[in-house]
């Protein structure tokens, strides 16, 4: 058995994926995300020579002498005809220093839910501005959705900074403003860099004519940023995948927990509680990879064992018995609606949490977020897609639900159609970075689903 009895930072460095950034990129239309993104992916040697060369074969028809860079992201029909980003473009890309998931957004407002889907799993946001045009409405939108989303690092990339002379007062300028917004929102860390997508300034390699930028380039930021934390400060939550009951010769009695554990540490001897029973028994063994250790932290997949024969399933969560949370069928939460239907008082939905997924009810719908100056509507009745509001939900059962701003993991989840399956909307448990409308006492009609 190993003899750890707590992480080290080379173990949290080597199982929290500390080489692997998970960001994404987003700003108003024509700002020049893709040409960044394909920028980083060519000066980066990213790009296979085929690729490159599809690439330039599209710009020789489009008239153009040199490759235009953004059609290595752009890969829908309508967007390389249109130039604009509409799905949410996912690449993959290394350097020698880090592992990079990249998610390139789309800067219309109509597509705010996929700048949802695209940083709902990031470390750290891009969201670029053109130089000439500064901070603009859709630069407040995407801050805040960086900020409702509790992105901890956000990079604010002053983009085609050769079209204004390169002039640091610009720069200076639009760097405190847009900090400004950002971090009344909350925003802990904002890093501003000028850039020329287009020439390659401050991009992959340092830029000759902005001498008086002293900062990193975005590829070096990218590169050092930090993202590991010690999982030991977290509370941990570990909810079960499976239950792994072989019951041969060789293992009659053996009963375990299977599932990654979602945030925290959990060890051998300690006292836990499984929710939403709320049922205590004790850690008494945790095997991962098929050994047994003395400790597992997050992201880690083991399996637990506990010293009590308990009726856990798929869904329930084991926590510390003095760190749980009180497990609730009323759910409040910030949620940005997705559907092209909208989400109406009285809908019946599925909610997904974790490994679980119940029945649930649109309660209320107490007010919608103007993402633009932060106000709050109330009493819409409904959202539309790409809308954010405030929502109360009743559960058919329990949820130990976490707030959001504790954990991205166990305090966010899905509501879905219950009778196709189609994703609906996403929801953050808890309070949004603004404050929350008074609650309405809008109540629907129940009819079936009574409880």
């Amino acid at each position: 058995m190993s003899q750890a009895t707590h992480p080290t930072a080379a173990d949290v460095a080597g199982l929290s994926s500390s080489s692997l950034l998970r960001f994404a990129t987003a700003g108003s239309v024509d700002d020049g995300k893709s040409t960044l993104v394909g920028r980083l992916l060519h000066d980066s040697k990213s790009v296979l020579a085929d690729q490159l060369e599809a690439v330039e074969h599209a710009s020789r028809n489009r008239g153009q002498e040199a490759p235009d860079l953004a059609l290595l992201t752009d890969g829908l029909r309508a967007e390389r005809e249109q130039g604009i980003t509409i799905d949410v473009a996912y690449r993959y890309f290394a350097t020698p220093r880090r592992r990079f998931i990249l998610a390139d957004t789309p800067g219309h407002v109509q597509y705010t839910r996929n700048m949802v889907t695209g940083a709902s799993t990031a470390e750290l946001a891009v969201v670029l501005v053109d130089a000439r045009n500064g901070v603009v409405e859709q630069t407040r939108r995407h801050a805040a959705v960086a900020a409702l989303l509790r992105v901890p690092h956000v990079v604010l990339a002053v983009n085609k900074m050769d079209l204004v002379d390169y002039a640091e007062p610009v720069f200076a300028a639009i760097a405190e403003e847009f900090t400004a917004y950002a971090a009344s929102l909350g925003v802990p860390e904002i890093t501003a860099i000028p850039i020329s997508a287009l020439k390659g300034d401050n991009v992959v390699t340092a830029s000759a004519t902005m001498d008086w930028y002293g900062g990193p380039t975005v590829l070096e930021h990218l590169e050092t940023v930090p993202v590991t934390h010690d999982p030991t400060g977290d509370v941990a939550r570990f909810p079960v995948q499976y239950v792994i009951r072989p019951q041969t010769a060789e293992l009659p009695d053996y009963r375990g927990y299977a599932g990654q554990l979602a945030s925290g540490v959990l060890r051998v001897g300690q006292a836990v509680t499984v929710l939403p029973s709320g049922r205590a028994s004790t850690i008494e063994a945790i095997d991962a990879l098929g050994q047994s250790v003395d400790v597992a932290w997050a992201p880690q997949s083991v399996t637990l064992r506990l010293a009590d024969d308990l009726d856990i399933s798929r869904g329930d969560v084991i926590a510390p018995a003095d760190a749980t949370v009180t497990p609730s069928q009323d759910l409040t939460a910030t949620v940005c609606h997705l559907h092209d239907t909208p989400l109406t008082v009285g809908q019946r939905v599925l909610l997904k949490h974790t490994t679980r997924t119940v029945k649930a009810i649109v309660k209320q719908i107490p007010s919608r977020l103007t993402l633009d100056d932060l106000s709050q509507h109330p009493r819409p009745g409904l959202l539309e897609a790409n809308e954010i509001g405030r929502v109360v939900l009743r559960t058919a059962e329990p949820l130990p639900v976490d707030a959001y701003a504790d954990s991205r993991r166990t305090g966010s989840f899905l509501l879905i159609d219950p009778a196709d399956g189609t994703t609906l909307t996403a929801g953050m448990a808890g309070d949004a970075f603004a404050e929350a409308a008074e609650e309405t006492k809008a109540v629907a009609e129940d009819e079936g689903w009574d409880f």
